[in-house]
Parts: structure tokens; sequence; C-alpha cells
């Protein structure tokens, strides 16, 4: 088991470098496009009111074709004057909007942890259209406007919260953060990530182009240290949020796409809150 999860991570790393290293934009957008699809997918079978159904892939296939329509547009020299409203009304209107809801509903519903309930589906469902989209959006705007660097050191800001987490949480934790969601999961493992991704931005902000020298370029040191740990805080939200949803439908992984590391949705989870509070943290959107 642990030698196919390498093997996938490896995989999955040399992809995203691969695109990212790539002359155009597209292999990136077409990588986060399939992406979406995928995560949409695993997140609408574990929401869907009936189930089986065979509206989730639907969905999501219309998701992967419209959010190509767009890039296509957001990609041309010029492009048509629908494409440049859409995208405001995403900017000004989507990602403020699911970024509250990451901020206050899931939150909520991750201390709560009423891992039983299974009502309100079809809210859960429209939630995860809203929240795919809004990440598409956020890291293919961050990619054409800020570049590579930009978006490797904010996805190494997940990563070490994440592995800090981890191995705090291994080391000495012992209160549990959210028992009836993630048991695995402490108070301390959590200060742990918080510390480690704030360290990160810090010491990023001395790196010509990265998340952290963005931050600190528009707010104060004290104001980047406190974005930082909120940050490093609502993807660990996103993490539970999607534990929660894993134990209302019953199952350990959101899909079986991603051997080793069940699906898509399980690799992303955490970044789905904090790419759009990006995106509005750094001034791409005005």
């Amino acid at each position: 088991m642990l030698k196919q999860r390498v093997i996938t991570a490896i995989v999955l790393l040399a992809v995203l470098l691969g695109t990212l290293l790539a002359p155009g934009p597209w292999p990136l957008v077409v990588l986060l496009t399939i992406l979406a699809a995928c995560a949409l997918w695993e997140w609408l079978r574990l929401t869907w009111p009936r189930q089986p159904a065979a509206s989730p892939m639907l969905l999501a296939i219309l998701l992967a074709a419209g959010l190509s329509s767009v890039a296509y547009q957001w990609l041309a020299p010029d492009p048509a004057q629908w494409s440049i409203n859409l995208q405001s009304l995403i900017n000004h209107g989507l990602l403020p909007t699911v970024a509250l809801l990451w901020i206050f509903i899931a939150t909520g519903m991750v201390f709560q942890g009423n891992s039983t309930e299974r009502s309100g589906g079809g809210w859960l469902s429209l939630f995860g259209i809203l929240a795919i989209i809004a990440v598409w959006a956020a890291l293919v705007q961050l990619f054409l406007t800020r570049g590579a660097g930009f978006l490797v050191s904010l996805l190494a800001l997940i990563w070490i919260a994440d592995i800090a987490a981890y191995f705090t949480g291994k080391a000495i934790g012992k209160h549990k953060l959210a028992p009836k969601v993630s048991p695995g999961k402490t108070w301390e493992g959590a200060v742990g990530g918080v510390l480690g991704a704030a360290t990160w931005v810090l010491a990023t902000a001395y790196w010509p182009g990265s998340f952290g020298a963005v931050l600190s370029e528009q707010w104060p040191w004290w104001l980047v240290l406190a974005l930082a740990i909120f940050l490093a805080a609502i993807s660990i939200v996103g993490d539970l949020f999607e534990s929660l949803l894993k134990r209302r439908a019953g199952v350990k992984d959101s899909s079986q796409l991603l051997p080793g590391h069940g699906g898509v949705f399980d690799r992303i989870d955490a970044l789905l809150p904090v790419a759009p509070i990006a995106l509005l943290l750094t001034g791409v959107w005005l």
C-alpha cells in the first residue's frame, strides 16, 4: 500500500511540475479542468440526495465542458465580452460567497460534528458545484497573473500545514480536534500545522513573486502572519469537511481514482477553501 501511495504521489508531482513548466498555460489549465471535474463527481457522489444516480457524472462532464469554454476565452488574445463579464461575476460575487460559506457554514458543520445526518444533500451538492468552480477560477487566474512560482508557494503552504500537523499530532497530540468527524486529528497537530504554514509564509516573504512576498507587499507583517494562520486554519476546515461528507456517506475515500490516495477530492480538500481566499487577499480579482 505504501509503495503504491509513493508511486502515485511521484506521478502526480511529475505531471504537476510538467504542466507548470510547459511553455504555455494550456497544459495546467487542462489539468485543473480534469481535476475539477473529477472532484465534483466525487463530491456529488457523497452528497447527492438519491443514490445511486447518474447525475453526478453528467454534471461533472458538463462542468468540464463549461470550464473549457471559459478557459478558451480567458486565454484568447481578444476574449468575448461575455467571458469578461463572467470573470467579474465570479471574482466579485462567487468567490466572496464561497469564502463566506467555508468560513461560517462549513466550519460550523465541522465543529457541530453531526456525521449521521443525511439531510441537506441538495444544498451540499450545490455548495460543491460552487466550491469547485471557485477553486478552478481562482487557481487559473492566480497562475495566469502571478505565475508558476506563486502557485507552487501557495500549494506549499497547504502541504507544509498538512505535514506539520501530521507529525506534531503523532508526536504530542492528545486533545481531539473533531472526534466525531476525524478522530485522528488533534488540537496539538492543528497548532503545529498552523505554525508550520505561518513560518513558510513569513520565510517566503523574501522570495520574489511568491505568495508570501505578494502578501507582504500589500499588508503589514503582523497582518501577513494573521492571514497565514487563518489560511492554515481554513485548510484544516476543508480537510475536516470532506471527512464529514465521507462519514455521512459511509465511505472511506471519495473514490479510487488515485491508487493509494483515494480520490481527487481527498487530495485537494484543503485547497478548496484556501485558493479563492488567496485570490481575494492578493488583489488579482480587482
